[in-house]
């Protein structure tokens, strides 16, 4: 019996080869990873592809995902990178490069044993998908910001609304009214991130083409704009891709992402916050890419302090630097400061009460999965619109507001952890954080609404 299952899953593994690239950033390739995991676990042969050409970076990903197959192509070399006048022009060179080595790499798996019948691609890079139909081979993108940011892009796109902003107020289809500070931070009036807005608006340059839209959110968590995006395109929610260890547990031993940029020191995170009474500690995570300015970290560390709060701070080592001096000898027995942790591990422990995060849309997800209620304090890009939605939509934490000189100061840092660790709405953000964690267990579990789009992609990928 267990010669034929084995029999039949090399002849789906034959019939079935999925291609999955991946940007080369930690928020991109961690979700696009988890999804990889996913199609594998259904029985079909999976490639992930990616330009993080390190060796390390190589064997890490390959040692933690063994269930599917890690390969690199060339981006450029240095000296060709090196040559670039400015970011817009980095990333021409970036799609010409990638364009041709990745033809490459389809041309050599074209006449493999089982060559691939699908490119799963990251949605800022749309162009992947040209590339993917000159070969006959289908294509679908993987959206890592959540379809309330999506819209925004897709609405700008189609001309709904412009920058700077007519009125104060943009009202969008299935979505409550929106400020300019809810809208994500590269519709700035100033102009001041024009590639991000070229970036990530373009992700819909192609919409109409493809015939599935992969996102990393699930379908009770954004209804209203799903619904509204689903009647007019095939999107098919399939996350939160997060290791299902921590929610069905139906990948085996699935639980890390299987990749960092950075590494964790996990022993010591988890014997620190082993130590701490349940719900007692703060943690604090601006992501792998947001810096604040020197004295917006001296505010997040005194305010921190003042809270009067257990407090665990990821500080990478480039953003150390900022910390006040003698601040960490001054509240050692109070804190503890790494330079990065596996933040699932830290999420799903139970002495972690609060969450303050910059809203990347990991993070957010994460948090909302493992019922983690937070202060929102958004730095870049998606992060802002996530910020109003932990707020006003899913009602699990605040925002931090910002003073006329754009700071968050300690009292109002102070004041917001006080408000979810012990304020008359504590409850309330426990209760609805609860409640988020087991809709995200219940999308991603069999029979889920994930779980089912998943099954349903890799079914017709079979009879086709």
């Amino acid at each position: 019996m267990e010669s034929m299952a084995k029999t039949i899953e090399k002849r789906i593994q034959r019939e079935a080869h999925i291609l999955c690239f991946g940007f080369p950033a930690q928020g991109h390739l961690s979700p696009i990873l988890q999804f990889c995991k996913r199609l594998a676990s259904k029985g079909v042969k999976v490639t992930l592809i990616s330009t993080c050409t390190t060796s390390t970076t190589s064997k890490f990903i390959q040692t933690q995902a063994s269930s599917i197959k890690v390969e690199f192509i060339s981006d450029g070399t240095e000296e060709e990178k090196s040559k670039a006048t400015s970011p817009e022009d980095y990333f021409e060179r970036y799609k010409v490069c990638v364009s041709q080595s990745l033809s490459e790499f389809i041309e050599k798996q074209l006449n493999s044993e089982c060559p691939p019948k699908f490119l799963v691609y990251d949605s800022i890079i749309p162009w992947i998908f040209d590339v993917a139909k000159s070969f006959g081979i289908d294509g679908a993108p993987f959206f890592t910001q959540p379809w309330a940011a999506n819209s925004i892009n897709y609405h700008f796109l189609q001309g709904r609304f412009k920058v700077p902003l007519e009125e104060p107020i943009v009202t969008l289809p299935s979505m409550p009214p929106l400020r300019v500070n809810d809208l994500p931070s590269y519709f700035d009036v100033n102009g001041t991130y024009p590639l991000s807005l070229d970036l990530l608006v373009n992700q819909f340059s192609n919409i109409e083409q493809p015939n599935w839209l992969f996102c990393n959110s699930f379908d009770k968590l954004e209804d209203e704009i799903v619904k509204w995006m689903a009647s007019k395109y095939p999107v098919k929610n399939i996350g939160p891709s997060i290791p299902s260890m921590y929610f069905d547990k139906r990948l085996e031993s699935d639980k890390a992402y299987g990749l960092s940029l950075f590494k964790p020191n996990t022993d010591t995170c988890m014997t620190w916050l082993d130590s701490k009474e349940i719900d007692s500690v703060v943690y604090v995570s601006f992501g792998s890419i947001a810096a604040l300015e020197k004295e917006q970290m001296e505010e997040v560390a005194w305010g921190l302090k003042r809270s009067n709060s257990f407090f665990f701070w990821v500080v990478r080592e480039s953003e150390s630097e900022k910390l006040p001096s003698n601040f960490l000898e001054g509240t050692s027995e109070k804190c503890l400061v790494v330079s990065w942790c596996s933040q699932p591990e830290v999420l799903a422990h139970k002495s972690v009460g609060c969450f303050m995060t910059h809203c990347g849309w990991n993070s957010t997800l994460e948090a909302l999965s493992f019922g983690v209620p937070m202060v929102a304090m958004p730095q870049l890009f998606d992060q802002t619109t996530n910020a109003k939605y932990v707020e006003d939509v899913w009602h699990v934490g605040v925002r931090v507001r910002m003073n006329e000189a754009k700071l968050v100061t300690r009292e109002e840092i102070e004041l917001c952890i006080k408000e979810v660790m012990e304020g008359e709405r504590s409850k309330d953000f426990r209760r609805n954080s609860e409640k988020w964690k087991e809709l995200a267990k219940e999308a991603v579990d069999e029979g889920g609404s994930s779980d089912k789009n998943i099954e349903e992609f890799v079914a017709k990928l079979l009879s086709s």
